[in-house]
């Protein structure tokens, strides 16, 4: 890295790739059961919910249904 010669107004943010922690941080928490569950739950919904409306949307999606036959309304027949 090539040093500058004028003064940098935040020294550290020039030298931030030489800097090296020798603090770790803590390990992380292990989640409980009851919070695995409730992740568990709300994926198998959420699936759940794609694969439902996929099934109730998939006959109004498809092509290869004839249309349905009309019938003229009762009102055009009177005169």
């Amino acid at each position: 890295m090539i040093r500058r010669r004028e003064p940098v107004p935040f020294a550290f943010v020039a030298e931030a790739d030489r800097f090296r922690s020798n603090v770790t941080p803590p390990p992380r928490e292990r989640a409980s059961f009851g919070q695995l569950a409730g992740r568990w739950l709300l994926g198998l919904t959420v699936v759940a919910g794609i694969v439902g409306s996929l099934v109730i949307g998939m006959p109004a999606l498809s092509a290869d249904q004839p249309a349905p036959h009309k019938h003229p309304s009762q009102a055009s027949d009177r005169r």
